[in-house]
């Protein structure tokens, strides 16, 4: 080893090992929650179809009537979100709240019974999704999630720099050798998946990151804007789009997450007629008014209509759809039925309809099966370059230690590897702390205690 590379370098050797322990437990839940909700559609319809599908009728029932059968059978709770049916064949869905707990209610939408009823946020795909945007802990989840999905980027990056071919042909890296044993076929199988997974997992965990609380929310803050003139005509309340998201689940697109929720106006005109001098006008319009408008705005089936909060709150058409051209997001006055804002894929801007066709491929929506497919295919090669990661840094540890395993000495162009290290620790905020973080206890604790350094083979 030339004596010239400074210590920084070997300390980027060690952290890339102990980033990958740590990345590791959280690409294999990553992986693993994403392949449930990837096979929604089916998971769904085999294990639901009592609430989900319906003999066809003669003729729908309003929205008004169906949401009257919720209302009668859960007097106290309160109703947030109405999915009408996607097609003749599919129950109608209600969102309630009753007590500290969701509900999803199925509705028959041509006889106006209810169908049943599934916990909303303790049911496989919620849970699924929860874990997998925030371990279920809130922004702390969040922040982790963040953390781990950064580290990866850079694990990603370093790990090719480390096994790009140096002349040894591709045995090994374009394809495993088959008859390798032991630590070597531990190391083709690391060294392969990475390989060809790598450009798929980067794609993977970019698109990830753009929904995370931190990094997300700034990067949409920077690239998600519209023309302000969409907003001018419209009074506006403190709360974004995003306020309508849960962790649980999607309403708005990530497109118009930053979008301001407009207010309705309870002094407004009511169906033609002027606010009488005794007051403001308060009667909401009909829920199947919403569906109307909706309709006669051509959006299409599969969208939730977001009931309003309050009396300055809004109905909200939301259409998060699988192609994303379909997209829509709709605020509707709850008095006047006046269409306050819509926004729709040709008024998203080139970033933004890039990472709107991003997250649909991501979840495997854009092309039906072979989309799930192929992100199924992405999940289990994250699973196995995992895995075989974890097997080999456990073959090669320092015996007696959990450390690294001995710095290589045929590493070319280490200083331009260390440069972007550090530039990708500026663009990925946490990850840059966590850099600092981890140089600092290295060079307070662990350099200075013997003990530390034999377990962690520093």
């Amino acid at each position: 080893m030339n004596p010239s590379i400074p210590s920084f370098y070997n300390q980027a050797w060690r952290w890339h090992f102990y980033a990958g322990l740590f990345v590791i437990p959280f690409l294999l839940m990553l992986s693993l929650t994403g392949m449930v909700y990837l096979f929604k559609p089916q998971l769904d319809r085999l294990m639901y179809a009592e609430l989900l599908l319906v003999p066809r009728g003669e003729q729908l029932l309003s929205a008004d009537r169906q949401l009257a059968v919720v209302r009668q059978a859960h007097p106290q709770a309160s109703v947030s979100k109405y999915l009408p049916p996607v097609d003749g064949e599919h129950s109608a869905q209600f969102v309630i709240a009753e007590g500290e707990r969701q509900l999803n209610l199925f509705v028959d939408p041509y006889r106006g019974t209810l169908l049943g009823s599934q916990d909303a946020e303790n049911n496989l795909q919620a849970i699924a999704r929860a874990l997998h945007g925030t371990l279920l802990a809130g922004t702390v989840g969040d922040r982790l999630i963040e953390l781990a999905a950064g580290w990866g980027i850079v694990l990603v990056i370093s790990g090719l720099y480390l096994w790009w071919p140096r002349g040894q042909g591709g045995a090994g890296v374009l394809w495993p050798r088959l008859s390798a044993r032991g630590r070597l076929f531990w190391r083709d199988l690391h060294a392969v998946t990475g390989f060809w997974g790598a450009l798929l997992l980067l794609f993977m965990l970019l698109t990830g990151m753009t929904w995370t609380g931190l990094w997300g929310e700034q990067f949409a803050a920077v690239w998600n804007r519209f023309p302000a003139q969409m907003w001018n005509a419209v009074p506006k309340s403190d709360l974004q789009a995003r306020s309508l998201n849960s962790a649980s689940q999607q309403t708005v697109a990530w497109a118009a997450e930053n979008t301001p929720l407009p207010t309705s106006d309870p002094h407004a005109a009511h169906q033609g007629h002027t606010q009488a001098a005794s007051g403001p006008v308060s009667a909401q319009i009909g829920l199947q008014q919403v569906v109307d408008l909706a309709r006669a705005e051509n959006v299409q089936p599969g969208y939730s209509v977001s009931l309003p909060k309050g009396a300055e709150g809004v109905y909200t058409v939301a259409l998060f759809a699988d192609d994303p051209r379909a997209d829509a997001t709709l605020h509707v006055d709850q008095y006047s039925g006046k269409l306050l804002a819509d926004l729709r894929w040709q008024d998203y801007g080139l970033v933004a309809k890039s990472v709107e066709m991003g997250v649909v491929l991501h979840e495997g929506k854009f092309f039906g099966l072979a989309n799930q497919l192929l992100m199924l295919a992405v999940c289990l090669m994250i699973l196995l370059s995992s895995l075989s990661g974890l097997v080999l840094w456990w073959q090669r540890r320092p015996q007696g230690s959990l450390g690294v395993p001995p710095l290589r000495h045929d590493l070319p162009l280490w200083k331009g590897a260390v440069v972007l290290m550090l530039l990708l620790g500026l663009a990925l905020p946490l990850v840059g702390a966590s850099l600092l973080l981890i140089w600092t206890l290295d060079w307070l604790v662990l350099s200075r205690f013997a003990p530390a350094q034999r377990v962690l083979g520093s």
